[in-house]
């Protein structure tokens, strides 16, 4: 679907199409669902870096970053039947939601990682966690956490999740984030190198009265810069489930 903006309202361009990116094979890395959640345009091409889902019986899913490439942007093809990210010693379990940056000649990825599972259901340790590649194909993760859970300050907090980046004009990067405690909030951290970041979640402030859709949860940002302006699509209640919204941020 292809959607203008035009100040606060957006139109709708075209229909609806896709799936521009369907399963993979039985058996494989992203053989239960795939959820694109960063794309970059090189050398005339698209990127999209997405979660391939595997369901699983003793914990409920696993995840691997798979990338899809288009000439396009109508159709994609995969660029490896394997992850990108997988399983390493530095991410044991499951890995998911990068968003991916230029960064001098290379680029860099900021994806979650999880740590634990619990002993039931969504249970778990989750984190920000980084890679770097010279070529948008070949990825090195780091073992250091970048955005750890707020620990001993709120004990609550199990996961920090889905970021969202941007490059702002002095050269800082900012993210924004899911956070589980146990419900669904934003966040928000600020860095000058993009390993160690500041967490200033307070200073994410939503105006007016939530809307009966987004009064339990917002949650899985994705913040972009357009026509001078920034915007942040958001999901509401139980996971977006009960629907998404758009915020603008004020000047």
């Amino acid at each position: 679907m292809d959607i203008a903006i035009d100040g606060d309202r957006f139109e709708m361009l075209g229909r609806l199409r896709g799936p521009l990116l369907t399963p993979g094979a039985r058996g494989s890395f992203d053989a239960d669902g795939v959820t694109v959640s960063s794309v970059v345009s090189h050398d005339g091409k698209l990127y999209a870096f997405y979660l391939g889902w595997t369901v699983l019986v003793h914990v409920p899913f696993t995840n691997f970053i798979g990338v899809a490439v288009s000439d396009d942007g109508k159709t994609f093809r995969r660029g490896s039947s394997v992850p990108v990210v997988g399983r390493s010693p530095e991410n044991p379990l499951s890995v998911g939601y990068p968003i991916v940056l230029r960064d001098g000649p290379g680029w860099r990825m900021w994806f979650g990682s999880h740590l634990h599972w619990g002993q039931k259901g969504l249970e778990m340790l989750h984190v920000i966690k980084e890679a770097r590649s010279p070529d948008l194909v070949q990825w090195t993760p780091s073992d250091a956490v970048v955005v750890d859970v707020a620990g001993p300050t709120d004990p609550l907090e199990f996961a920090i999740s889905r970021p969202s980046l941007l490059r702002e004009p002095d050269g800082s990067l900012s993210m924004w984030y899911a956070r589980r405690r146990p419900h669904y909030e934003l966040g928000f951290a600020r860095s000058t190198d993009g390993a160690r970041w500041e967490r200033r979640d307070q200073d994410l402030i939503f105006v007016g009265t939530p809307e009966a859709w987004e009064d339990k949860e917002r949650t899985y940002p994705f913040v972009f810069d357009h026509g001078g302006r920034r915007y942040m699509l958001y999901n509401g209640n139980g996971y977006g489930r009960e629907g998404f919204g758009l915020a603008i941020l004020e000047q």
